[in-house]
């Protein structure tokens, strides 16, 4: 079930506070929300470094809170909304949890997976394939992820 446009607007907002929240931390600011019927299940933002699990991407926490929170590892009917768009690893596992949506703000010309470097979602010998929307809020979510990067530059050039 595909929320409205402007459902996907205030759920993408509620990424973006989690990845603000990761921005503070001095993580990679992203973040994600997993929703089932209009509302928040599932919640998280990247924290690799802090937690020293390369796979403690906004993605995954949010689809583990998810998980744990309705007591399967599968997700049908979930949407899943993230700041930017996936990488090969959470779009494996977005399509193992069986994930029918996924929204997108900013695309990702290094990792992404979903047309950026491949398109995972569009391999037609998969069992599971997602619905994806991307660019929503994409200035807004660039905005942030750029403007860390900046700042992370500028403090090495003043060391």
């Amino acid at each position: 079930m595909a929320v409205s446009g402007l459902d996907d607007e205030f759920f993408m907002r509620e990424a973006l506070s989690l990845a603000r929240g990761a921005e503070c931390l001095g993580e990679v600011p992203v973040g994600a929300v997993v929703v089932r019927g209009g509302e928040i299940v599932g919640r998280g933002f990247n924290s690799p470094i802090g937690a020293a699990d390369p796979s403690a991407h906004a993605e995954i926490l949010a689809l583990r809170d998810a998980a744990g929170r309705l007591g399967n590892y599968r997700l049908p009917g979930c949407e899943l909304f993230v700041t930017l768009e996936p990488c090969v690893m959470c779009a494996g596992a977005i399509l193992h949890a069986r994930i029918s949506r996924v929204v997108y703000g900013a695309r990702d010309p290094k990792t992404g997976a979903h047309g950026s470097v491949v398109d995972l979602f569009l391999v037609e010998r998969l069992n599971h394939h997602t619905e994806i929307v991307g660019g929503v809020l994409a200035d807004e979510c660039a905005r942030l992820l750029s403007g860390f990067f900046a700042a992370r530059r500028t403090r090495k050039e003043g060391a």
